[in-house]
């Protein structure tokens, strides 16, 4: 069995009043701590990888976890906003991951309690997807087996 820490990203700028690309509007201070409290969540995780959609704020979301670790943040496009949740299940397929972290967008969190839901992993649909939240998914052959919810900080 593998498990995966699927992070929405912390807080960034309202999209409202950012003017440049997208991609690359940043957190903000309250996104700056919540980045640094999600490291002390998940550093006793034994967190063994980190992936993040190559979106600023995701990265930012990681970066503490990946200093702290001595681990790189490696970017990936599967993990981007309007990816879809199958963007994930490339990860939860890949056998050779354990104890991965993927930081990624609220809709493809949506996505995912949406089919932990049609997949009775979940008794009932949760919106529990707050900016710098985390499901922690259990993985056996690639299909998702159990999860459980981590608030955001």
């Amino acid at each position: 069995m593998s498990t995966f820490f699927v992070v929405r990203h912390a807080k960034a700028g309202s999209r409202s009043h950012w003017t440049g690309d997208d991609r690359q509007r940043p957190l903000n201070k309250k996104g700056m701590k919540q980045a640094e409290e999600i490291a002390e969540i998940l550093r006793p995780m034994r967190t063994s990888a980190i992936y993040s959609s190559p979106y600023l704020r995701c990265v930012q979301t990681v970066e503490p976890l990946a200093r702290s670790l001595k681990l790189a943040v490696m970017q990936a496009p599967e993990l981007a906003e309007g990816r879809g949740v199958r963007g994930l299940y490339r990860f939860f397929d890949d056998r050779t991951l354990d104890s991965t972290v993927l930081c990624t967008h609220g809709d493809l969190v949506w996505e995912l309690v949406e089919d932990l839901t049609n997949r009775r992993v979940l008794s009932a649909f949760r919106e529990q997807f707050e900016k710098g939240s985390t499901w922690v998914v259990d993985v056996e052959d690639g299909e998702p087996v159990g999860a459980r919810y981590i608030p955001a900080p």
